[in-house]
């Protein structure tokens, strides 16, 4: 046979057994059998008391059946809980108005053009002024150096 036809051969095989389901034997697998989990988890009975009824294990995890007396939250499951966060910082009048005119100005015009309003010249250059200029403005006001009170040593400046 030829190396060609061998592959053929071994590729008819692998098609051919493509929907087989694998057997594993306990000699192949990577593990202990001792390690390997049951069908289905036991269940233990626990008796509290002599009046009390037999609770299998799932119903400890039950808030209804709680017998500490204390009634667990059954949205609570332990999650971490982080603090608020810290209230935004207050913005000075000139950075509200460049904000308002950054999205005014084309939230006037996409409402102008879904009303079907006529606009006269004016009214379209000012409102292409005001997105510009709120823009301009918070790119000037943003800064790039470092904060005043970064003291002597503000590392690594590249």
């Amino acid at each position: 046979m030829t190396p060609q036809s061998d592959e053929d051969e071994v590729w008819r095989q692998i098609v051919a057994s493509f929907n087989d389901t694998a057997e594993r034997d306990s000699g192949d697998q990577p593990w202990p059998d001792s390690e390997n989990l049951p069908a289905e988890p036991p269940r233990r009975v626990i008796k509290q008391s002599d009046e009390e009824e037999l609770l299998r294990e799932d119903d400890f995890l039950d808030p209804e059946r709680d017998t500490g007396g204390e009634q667990a939250d059954p949205d609570d499951e332990g999650h971490y809980v982080p603090p608020p966060p810290p209230p935004l910082p207050k913005t000075d009048a000139t950075t509200k108005i460049a904000w308002l005119a950054l999205f005014g100005g084309p939230a006037y015009l996409l409402l102008s053009a879904a009303l079907n309003w006529h606009l006269e010249g004016w009214m379209l250059f000012t409102a292409v002024a005001a997105f510009i200029g709120g823009f301009v403005a918070l790119v000037v006001r943003m800064g790039d150096g470092p904060p005043g009170d970064s003291g002597w040593d503000d590392g690594a400046v590249v």
